[in-house]
């Protein structure tokens, strides 16, 4: 079983990478946002998963380090009825901010989830009722970039930009400004206006 390997970036494509190897080139299925900080010529190390399957026999997924391959290995092995593929789709919204991911999940916050993450209320909640309890065993990477405990309403701010049709990338960065300026408005009328301004700049 291939555990890590090293090599040249020789082809990116939009979900996979080739590397080359002693002349072999490897495909190696990523995270988009993992393959988007690599560069063809380039050479990395990548942790390795394998995954068998009936028609295409053995499949490689490749992690920058081995924090994503603990979080890609926690989605496919306690999440019901997720494969591979599924988990690397997990993996790529929770790489975002691995830490909020986490404080999402320990929380049981699904409003976060959906709002900063993309995941649909369905699958936020079936994030929480699978993962809590067993984040504790991910190294968590980087800090914390929401903190909404700390910004009166920021839920409610977040429920009324997706439901104004901002995409949960616009939300995420509206509620970090909000963040950084150290908001002190007192009502959510006044938070979502200042939101607003924000993602109108």
């Amino acid at each position: 079983m291939i555990a890590y390997i090293t090599g040249e970036v020789f082809d990116i494509e939009e979900s996979s990478i080739i590397l080359l190897v002693g002349g072999i080139g490897y495909q190696i299925n990523m995270a988009q946002s993992s393959i988007s900080s690599v560069e063809k010529g380039q050479n990395i190390g990548l942790y390795i998963t394998e995954s068998i399957t009936q028609f295409d026999g053995t499949i490689l997924y490749g992690f920058l380090n081995k924090e994503d391959r603990e979080l890609f290995l926690l989605f496919k092995n306690e999440i019901p009825n997720t494969g591979s593929k599924k988990a690397l789709e997990f993996l790529n919204k929770a790489l975002r901010s691995v830490a909020d991911f986490h404080n999402a999940i320990i929380n049981k916050d699904p409003k976060i989830l959906t709002a900063i993450f993309g995941f649909t209320a369905k699958t936020a909640q079936k994030l929480i009722d699978s993962l809590s309890g067993k984040m504790d065993t991910i190294s968590v990477q980087g800090e914390v970039k929401i903190k909404t405990a700390e910004i009166p309403f920021m839920a409610d701010v977040l429920n009324a930009l997706g439901a104004l049709g901002y995409s949960a990338q616009e939300s995420r960065r509206a509620i970090e400004q909000l963040y950084k300026q150290n908001s002190a408005q007192t009502n959510v009328e006044d938070l979502i206006k200042q939101a607003l301004r924000i993602l109108k700049k």
